[in-house]
């Protein structure tokens, strides 16, 4: 409904008044930025109305006292980002393209705020300029509005008031919840990686059990194992390059293994059929990405990931740069399914498990890739490290003052729990399915938080009072 439409729905000893005839608008002054200072009182500008966080500039000098405000101040910005506001910062100075508004007699200070913040979006239709946009004054006070009787302007701010405070206490009961939700994916997270998630599990299963020096024994086994066909693929790869004329680098021999310490000291509270291990012994392969040297690097174009393609659970594949790699470097740093992809910076430890069988990418040296033996799951290794990520267990393995890295010898000393191929299957599984749930909650109550935006932009709309609704 527009403006001068409204007198055709008015209740009875309603009428129509422009916004010139409610109140006094009084222009704040143009400070010059040779007059801000860093002490004095506020200068108070557009953006510190519409932005908490807006840094001020300050005057020491005495100005007319039309400019000067105090606490429950109507303003209305008229430039730029149109809205009204009640100050609440104490005494300052008002800049220009503010109007300081002052009602008559007979408007309530609060009814005229409700009115000028519903009214606003149709200001805007009268508004000049494309990038800053500006309201005149002579057409801001020609604009026509419903006017009702003062007791009854107080009515309809008691009724929008109390809608508001249900709506806030709505609103805070939302975020609380899911406060409540991060808390509780938490606690998860922390009994899963105890072993008490699947205690019942473990004593229905025992006979899957077994202790924490067999466990170990498989990984050694493993990694053993996977140890000697890299060397006979490395030992092809040098006939190969040897038959070529030597042509290209020389295959890179792989590194001997080391196996992990039997007696390694747990650094959290595990069942007693489980281990801990570090990654530098847990893992097949932990390695950096390549580094990024647009005159150095040579070969083929391909795709790869950043540290801002990675996040948490998930990967950001849109928009993927491309680098130079070698073919005798592909299988150093491409990603096959399974593999772990742990942030190296940005925020160290957040990660992904890479399951695209669909496209050959590599990583570049922001990142590292795990690639684990079978008897242990990158998803149970992921988890663990969402939930150990913000521990000092975690943390200790960081470099750094101001910002922090995870370098690879770093990454190798974070300890890892172990436990059965089973039992970890039932542990992802477990927190897949609840996270499910808890991402399904957060969503409506996301949800519902959005939708409680848009009521209280329809809160002033209805107005209900004892005389008949008219959107203000």
């Amino acid at each position: 409904m527009k403006l001068n439409e409204r007198d055709n729905f008015m209740p009875k000893f309603w009428t129509m008044a422009s916004l010139g005839e409610m109140a006094t608008y009084l222009n704040g002054r143009a400070f010059k930025p040779n007059e801000w200072e860093k002490t004095g009182k506020p200068i108070v500008r557009i953006q510190n109305l519409n932005n908490a966080n807006a840094a001020y500039n300050y005057s020491s000098s005495i100005h007319e006292e039309r400019y000067l405000i105090t606490n429950d101040e109507l303003l209305y910005a008229w430039s730029a980002s149109l809205g009204a506001y009640i100050w609440k910062g104490g005494e300052a100075w008002l800049n220009q393209h503010i109007f300081r508004v002052i009602p008559k007699p007979n408007v309530d200070k609060l009814f005229l705020y409700y009115l000028l913040t519903k009214i606003t979006s149709e200001l805007y239709a009268k508004s000049h300029g494309s990038g800053m946009v500006h309201i005149t004054k002579g057409k801001f006070e020609e604009t026509q509005v419903p006017l009702p009787p003062l007791n009854e302007q107080r009515r309809i701010v008691a009724k929008v008031e109390e809608l508001f405070s249900e709506l806030d206490n709505g609103i805070e009961s939302l975020k609380k919840a899911r406060e409540k939700l991060k808390v509780y994916r938490q606690a998860i997270l922390k009994h899963a990686f105890e072993g008490k998630l699947t205690a019942k599990w473990r004593e229905e299963n025992k006979d899957k059990l077994v202790s924490p020096e067999q466990l170990l024994a498989r990984i050694q086994q493993e990694r053993e194992a996977n140890y000697q066909q890299q060397l006979k693929n490395w030992k092809a790869a040098v006939e190969v390059w040897e038959q070529s004329g030597k042509e290209g680098k020389k295959p890179i021999k792989p590194k001997s293994i080391t196996f992990p310490k039997v007696n390694v000291t747990p650094d959290m509270p595990i069942p007693k059929s489980w281990a801990v291990l570090e990654l530098e012994y847990l893992a097949l392969e932990s390695v950096l990405g390549k580094m990024l040297d647009k005159q150095k690097n040579t070969g083929i174009e391909s795709p790869y990931l950043g540290n801002i393609n990675v996040r948490w659970g998930v990967f950001n594949l849109e928009n993927l740069k491309s680098m130079r790699v070698e073919e005798t470097e592909f299988d150093r740093y491409s990603l096959k399914v399974g593999d772990l992809v742990i942030c190296e910076g940005g925020e160290p430890g957040r990660c992904a498990v890479w399951e695209n069988n669909d496209a050959t990418v590599f990583i570049q040296k922001a990142l590292h890739r795990v690639r684990f033996t079978d008897s242990y799951n990158s998803k149970f290794a992921f988890y663990y490290l969402v939930y150990a990520t913000p521990l000092e267990r975690v943390i200790k393995n960081f470099t750094g003052t101001t910002i922090k890295h995870l370098t690879g010898a770093g990454l190798n000393k974070i300890h890892f729990p172990i436990c059965t191929f089973q039992e970890q299957g039932k542990i992802v599984n477990d927190l897949e399915l609840q996270f499910s749930e808890i991402e399904a909650l957060e969503k409506e109550l996301n949800s519902q938080l959005k939708k409680s935006d848009s009521l209280r932009q329809s809160v002033v709309a209805p107005a209900k009072t004892d005389s008949p609704n008219l959107p203000l």
